[in-house]
């Protein structure tokens, strides 16, 4: 066999595993953990709930490693250029990851990237993320953000969950580069409300 036959064997097989959901996370049909944490919006904490956002229609609830560094720089500002398409199709949207609330507040607030228009969720000893059957992994000592600031907590892969009202996952999207994890994400929840609408 061809050497660049097999190159482009291995690639697209890459290239399928790449699109694939991390290997533990909760899959389709799964009922999500309810969950209460303390969020940031626009820089001011209040506390979130699931179960309260699942009233009012299907929610993303992205986990990702690290406010302030490369990929949820971009995710983040992807999510918020992109809020009212998402809230087109009734959906709403909230990051989840190991971060504290202080850092959190920052991030919210900044214009580059959530520019106050969507929530992040502090969880920092990792519980939420755990029940979502993630897995946390320590970041090294010294790393920092984009800031220069030292990252003092734990990590989470990239993997959005796109939640049902009724507590189930509708699919769950990971393995993606940043903004094409919000892209997917927004295609699903767009496909949700096209069937929801035919229905009724």
């Amino acid at each position: 066999m061809k050497s660049w036959t097999v190159k482009a064997m291995v690639s697209g097989v890459l290239a399928t595993v790449a699109a694939l959901p991390a290997v533990a996370a909760l899959k389709e049909g799964d009922v999500v953990p309810d969950f209460k944490l303390q969020a940031s919006q626009a820089g001011k904490d209040f506390s979130y709930s699931l179960k309260d956002a699942l009233k009012k229609g299907p929610v993303v609830v992205y986990f990702y490693p690290s406010a302030y560094t490369g990929g949820c720089n971009i995710q983040a500002h992807t999510f918020a250029v992109n809020v009212d398409k998402f809230s087109a199709a009734g959906a709403s949207i909230v990051g989840v990851s190991l971060d504290s609330i202080k850092r959190l507040n920052d991030f919210s607030a900044d214009p580059e990237y959530c520019a106050g228009k969507i929530a992040v969720a502090s969880d920092a000893d990792g519980k939420v993320a755990k029940g979502f059957d993630l897995s946390v992994a320590e970041i090294p000592a010294g790393r920092k953000d984009t800031r220069g600031v030292e990252i003092d907590h734990g990590r989470v892969d990239r993997t959005t969950f796109v939640v049902t009202p009724d507590g189930k996952v509708a699919a769950t999207v990971g393995g993606l580069p940043p903004a094409a994890n919000v892209e997917k994400a927004l295609e699903i929840v767009q496909n949700l409300a096209g069937k929801a609408s035919r229905k009724s």
